[in-house]
């Protein structure tokens, strides 16, 4: 049995089909028949269930199936990790980060990691913080940049800056002209809010509540710059961090006196799990751009 019969099965498994798999394998079918045939010889259980020129996955070949995967996806990241040995820099590394970031502080990054590692292939993933943390901990991501509020305890999270949340009111609010606030001073007044699931709602939930304030929520919305849209209607006040872009909107921004007003971002990948030389090399990478120097 070599790595042929784990690939072969694959695509036989895939498709469900013998002509389709050896057409995508560029086998006869003949050939691709008697190669199943050999490997459920050699595992001692028949991994599909055959009806004339059908044939259908059972119960033993999803289990198989599932092994195969895993053994199949160990030889790739040996692969690259050799790779790495005799080419440091080559590799893959897939990253998920905040909507937020994605406006300045991610390319920002990728700019600089391209010319770090010119051959490293990066494969971004951009979601509200939920979404993110829910791909991490399948396997899909390798690394997140997310605040420490959605850390746990199969994650590491490692904190890289922080960020101050801002007022932004519009310009003829009469809040407008003062140079710095209180939550007291506008907690009562309709919120322009990011829609649950995104780390930055949470941080603003946590700042009114240690206020002894609940937030007043009049519109939800997506992403930050659909919130300064709608706050520069007139339609509520919002707290956001003071992103790229924001001076293109006829708001202003205040700085608020309250405790902890601010949101922390880190680096976050899951304990104990396989790391690619790839990988490992963008963390440093990663550490430096932020200037975080190792403990």
């Amino acid at each position: 049995m070599d790595i042929n019969s784990f690939l072969y099965f694959q695509t036989v498994a895939k498709y469900e089909n013998m002509s389709k798999a050896a057409e995508e394998l560029h086998l006869s079918q003949p050939a691709l028949s008697k190669s199943i045939s050999m490997l459920e010889e050699h595992l001692g259980v028949e991994l599909f269930d055959r009806n004339g020129r059908s044939i259908k996955l059972n119960r033993y070949g999803k289990f198989f199936l599932e092994r195969t995967e895993l053994i199949l996806r160990e030889i790739e990241r040996a692969k690259e990790d050799l790779t790495n040995l005799v080419s440091p820099g080559h590799g893959e590394v897939s990253l998920g980060f905040m909507h937020t970031l994605g406006l300045e502080v991610i390319p920002s990054l990728m700019m600089e990691a391209k010319k770090r590692f010119p051959q490293m292939r990066f494969q971004l993933s951009q979601s509200n913080s939920s979404v993110i943390m829910k791909k991490l901990e399948l396997g899909e991501l390798d690394l997140c940049l997310v605040s420490s509020l959605e850390s746990s305890k199969n994650v590491h999270w490692e904190k890289l800056w922080e960020e101050e949340l801002f007022l932004i009111v519009p310009k003829d609010h009469p809040l407008s002209q003062s140079k710095k606030v209180k939550i007291s001073d506008f907690a009562e007044e309709p919120f322009i809010s990011i829609k649950k699931g995104n780390s930055l709602r949470n941080y603003v939930d946590a700042i009114y509540k240690r206020e002894g304030f609940q937030l007043n929520v009049a519109f939800e919305g997506e992403e930050v710059h659909t919130v300064a849209g709608l706050v520069e209607s007139g339609l509520g006040v919002s707290l956001i961090p003071q992103i790229k872009g924001l001076d293109q909107y006829d708001v202003q921004i205040i700085r608020v006196d309250a405790k902890d007003c601010k949101r922390e971002i880190g680096l976050s990948y899951i304990k104990h799990r396989y790391m690619s030389e790839a990988v490992k090399q963008f963390i440093v990478f990663v550490k430096e751009f932020f200037h975080v120097l190792p403990k």
